[in-house]
């Protein structure tokens, strides 16, 4: 019997490539707010997969409750909890900053990831076994100019991380955070509010990591075997050395 992994922001980069290299192995739990992306996925890997869709907003608790108590009983007992859904709104000084696109980025990417573990670890602990994968960033490891508080929303996703291995550990619970470097997703675009040519210069001269780069790392850690947890993993292109230093061609 196929385990059951729950993947959030599924609808497009990361997430939607962790859904579709976990698809042959796993029944997927598959939730974003865009529900015609989210339908299209689902009816892609029904051919590898049972499949179950969830549209809710993870900044919202009651949403988060609401919509995971409200799981089929085939669909209750969640082995692989993926916290992939966060964003990036606007870059600039600390006292430029606009209060709205601070909001979104601690709601989505650090107080999200808190509301959905919350509501399904306990199914773990009452289980003794799970493995819960963050989806983090080097920006919660080095913090970048005009970056403040997005970094600080994954400092925090960071810290929980840990906090939560600590706390699970007695229940056999395997926590992972994993930290990318520059990928070529959707992010940029957000970030830079649909500029196409601020969110095209982050990627260019380099050949950045994609989607996929981070669903391999998902499902190898996965794969360990049971006595084996793949704590926290760094990954970079090989163009980039660090948050801020990357050699790009002319």
């Amino acid at each position: 019997m196929k385990k059951i992994a729950f993947i959030t922001g599924a609808t497009s980069g990361i997430g939607e490539a962790i859904a579709r290299i976990l698809a042959p192995d796993h029944s997927l739990i598959i939730c974003g707010r865009r529900k015609e992306k989210l339908a299209k996925l689902a009816s892609e890997l029904r051919a590898k997969s049972k499949v179950h869709t969830l549209s809710f907003d993870v900044s919202d608790a009651t949403a988060v409750q609401s919509a995971i108590d409200g799981l089929p009983t085939e669909w209750q007992d969640i082995e692989v909890l993926v916290n992939n859904a966060g964003n990036a709104h606007g870059r600039s000084p600390i006292h430029e900053g606009e209060l709205a696109d601070w909001d979104a980025m601690i709601d989505g990417n650090l107080k999200g990831l808190l509301y959905v573990t919350r509501v399904i670890s306990p199914r773990m602990v009452a289980k003794k076994s799970g493995d819960i994968i963050n989806i983090g960033s080097i920006a919660g490891k080095e913090v970048y100019p005009e970056g403040n508080v997005y970094c600080a929303s994954k400092f925090g996703v960071d810290a929980a991380t840990k906090g939560m291995r600590l706390d699970l550990n007695p229940y056999g619970i395997r926590v992972i955070g994993i930290h990318p470097g520059l990928v070529e997703t959707e992010f940029s675009m957000v970030r830079f509010k649909g500029d196409k040519q601020k969110s095209k210069s982050v990627y260019e001269g380099i050949t950045p990591l994609y989607g996929k780069d981070i669903a391999e790392m998902v499902k190898f850690v996965i794969d360990r075997p049971p006595h084996v947890t793949i704590a926290d993993i760094t990954i970079f292109p090989t163009a980039q050395a660090s948050s801020t230093l990357v050699h790009r061609q002319p």
